[in-house]
């Protein structure tokens, strides 16, 4: 007798506990921020391909021309730190064209090399381009836009993140004829997406004395998830 006496003291005391950890009633949003800024860089994607009957004359040629290339973007300003070997390779051309069934010939070798070029300067980028064209680069791979810093712009998107998931809150909640508690969890979950890079023509930059190059602006986003608890 003592013994179910004791049990069921102790269950109306557990029973308090358990109702306290119930999980709470919640309202889960998510908010978008997106702040547009214009690009202080741009990266450049460009290199040489050349031809030769020998792997070593295709190399050799190809080294000789992207050196006068890499020495054209340095007399342009561009800082050896900014110029980074992207791509790297040597293979042999064949000939498949043979109608009498034999297998395909080896007729020459191509090298390729791709640098990845950073500017600073915006304004330059057309004359960049136009240099080191005309000194041998015949691979344009991209053109792409950025900042150098972009922690001040990214802030503000998430400060409009969390204000547009606050209101959506507010909103569902004045709908739903309750009221907001406490914020229960926040978690991030996007951020600043560079654009993708434009590709373009080699020879269509050498016809032209001055690469128009429109920078235009970057989009910079956020998104927030937010859950917010109903007050009783």
């Amino acid at each position: 007798m003592r013994f179910s006496s004791l049990f069921a003291t102790l269950a109306m005391v557990a029973l308090p506990a358990f109702a306290e950890d119930a999980a709470p009633a919640v309202i889960s949003v998510t908010g978008e921020g997106r702040v547009e800024a214009p690009p202080d860089m741009a990266t450049v994607s460009l290199g040489v391909q050349t031809d030769a009957d020998t792997a070593a004359g295709a190399m050799a040629e190809n080294s000789a021309r992207l050196a006068a290339v890499i020495e054209r973007l340095k007399a342009a300003g561009i800082e050896p730190r900014d110029i980074q070997t992207s791509g790297l390779s040597l293979g042999p051309r064949y000939d498949y064209g043979r109608s009498d069934g034999a297998p395909p010939t080896v007729v020459g070798y191509t090298a390729a090399n791709m640098v990845t070029v950073r500017v600073r300067v915006l304004d330059s980028v057309g004359g960049v381009l136009d240099a080191v064209v005309a000194d041998g680069a015949n691979t344009l791979n991209g053109l792409g836009f950025g900042l150098a810093d972009d922690s001040a712009p990214k802030d503000e998107a998430r400060r409009r993140a969390v204000a547009d998931a606050a209101a959506k809150a507010a909103l569902y909640a004045e709908a739903a004829g309750v009221k907001l508690g406490r914020v229960h969890a926040i978690t991030e979950a996007g951020g600043y997406m560079p654009p993708m890079p434009m590709a373009m023509e080699a020879a269509g930059y050498a016809k032209s004395a001055a690469v128009p190059v429109a920078p235009g602006e970057l989009a910079i986003t956020a998104s927030v998830g937010m859950v917010y608890e109903i007050a009783e």
